[in-house]
């Protein structure tokens, strides 16, 4: 694969994350704790009017457009890993990730490893999104989509 084409995958990609950062503004929807104390020697206000958040900022289902986007992508970018990773290993290739080598003795073992890091991670968003750690719940399929993505690059570039 010429620099060039490879600078123009690595470009593309940046643009889709970026995009996607862009168009999922529900990653600010964590506001400020309600029973954070105080730092001591100060009173305790009493508020006037009770504002509870609503809207985007507010409690949200888990299974949202946002959240239903994101584990599609990431489940993509690590189908895309997967099959870039098997046909690498097919011709000749070495895994490279430590924790990957175990399972890239066989097919079935490399896709078990893709399902299972797909399934961990919604399994770790849905802990934040329980916890009220909202940004944290998107931004962990985030964080995967983000190192699949940098992973397929590099396999298709290095073939």
């Amino acid at each position: 694969m010429t620099s060039r084409r490879l600078s123009e995958l690595l470009r593309s990609t940046a643009v889709v994350l970026v995009a996607s950062c862009v168009f999922c503004p529900a990653l600010f929807a964590q506001g400020p704790l309600p029973d954070a104390p105080l730092p001591t020697g100060e009173p305790t206000p009493t508020p006037a009017v009770v504002i509870t958040p609503t809207g985007e900022f507010g409690r949200h289902k888990f299974w949202d457009k946002q959240n239903c986007a994101l584990f599609a992508v990431s489940a993509a970018l690590s189908g895309a890993d997967f099959a870039v990773t098997r046909a690498n290993l097919q011709s000749g290739g070495r895994e490279l990730n430590p924790m990957v080598r175990v399972f890239g003795r066989s097919t079935a073992g490399l896709a078990v490893n893709f399902a299972a890091e797909t399934a961990g991670v919604i399994g770790l968003s849905y802990f934040f999104h329980k916890t009220g750690h909202h940004k944290l719940e998107r931004i962990v399929t985030m964080v995967n989509g983000t190192a699949s993505a940098g992973a397929v690059s590099y396999g298709l570039a290095s073939r």
